[in-house]
């Protein structure tokens, strides 16, 4: 499943595992299985690394992200990256550097669409990664929840990106309460957290289809229509229509307007799944 070569960015991986397909779809599997693919300074760096090879790779269109084993998608910071001794904690808000701003795509400008495969546990820093993916689903043996405040930290940028996929109300509930309950599958996709839960042995085969579907229309499409609803999310109804016209011109050539209309025409019709 592991390929020996980490695409164009010329590292080797010790911490992410990825299979590119001939589909253009990767799966990218964080690797740390026996710290529940917690993430340290290692696989930072290289989450960094891969998603700025990925962003300017022509080969990718549409990436798989999901964890090695079924106990955990990722549990966030490893706690070797946290000092033992409050005596030895030092912050600085004017020059602190979050180690989460290095493992999201879109924190690394990579505006491929991702396919989140949640395989278990997800909590605490995860949500660097879920709340930056695109499409979300789920092992139905899957949980998330927010341990920070139970351990005395404040819950700062992790509930923040995931106001992109929760209801408010739901999120300030997940935490506050810390380490006090956990979000199953059933009530994420109740919620619209998640798109989709299914067994842990079909996840990967189904998070795989729905990245193959996405994949298969063209990039500039796909990538404009990704940039639109991200920024509409954030920008004024007016703002983001105005806004709109800069990204339909730059993801619509009048080549794939052509072949549009051939495959509207005279294409092979696709048999769509029900969800």
């Amino acid at each position: 499943m592991f390929s020996g070569g980490p695409l164009s960015c010329g590292v080797d991986f010790e911490t992410l595992g990825y299979d590119l397909g001939d589909d253009g779809v990767v799966v990218v599997t964080l690797n740390r299985p026996d710290r529940h693919n917690a993430f340290d300074q290692t696989m930072c760096d290289e989450l960094e690394a891969l998603w700025r090879s990925v962003r300017t790779d022509d080969a990718v269109r549409c990436v798989v992200l999901t964890g090695a084993g079924d106990k955990a998608f990722c549990t966030g910071i490893d706690r070797s990256m946290i000092p033992a001794d409050a005596e030895s904690y030092f912050f600085d808000p004017f020059t602190y550097d979050d180690p989460g701003r290095q493992i999201g795509p879109k924190s690394q400008e990579c505006w491929k669409p991702v396919v989140a495969a949640v395989n278990g546990i997800a909590c605490g820093g995860a949500f660097y990664l879920l709340g930056e993916s695109d499409v979300l689903l789920a092992a139905d043996h899957a949980t998330f929840f927010d341990p920070h405040v139970t351990y005395g930290q404040p819950a700062v940028f992790e509930p923040t990106l995931m106001l992109a996929h929760m209801p408010f109300g739901e999120l300030l509930r997940m935490t506050l309460l810390g380490n006090h309950e956990r979000l199953s599958a059933r009530r994420a996709h109740e919620i619209g957290l998640i798109t989709e839960v299914t067994t842990g042995a079909d996840l990967l085969e189904r998070a795989r289809w729905v990245a193959a579907a996405i994949a298969s229309a063209p990039p500039p499409a796909i990538q404009a229509t990704l940039r639109t609803i991200w920024a509409a999310r954030e920008l004024s109804r007016k703002q983001a229509i105005d806004l709109g016209n800069a990204f339909l011109n730059l993801g619509l050539t009048q080549e794939l307007l052509a072949q549009g209309q051939a495959s509207f025409g005279t294409g092979a019709r696709i048999e769509p799944r029900t969800r």
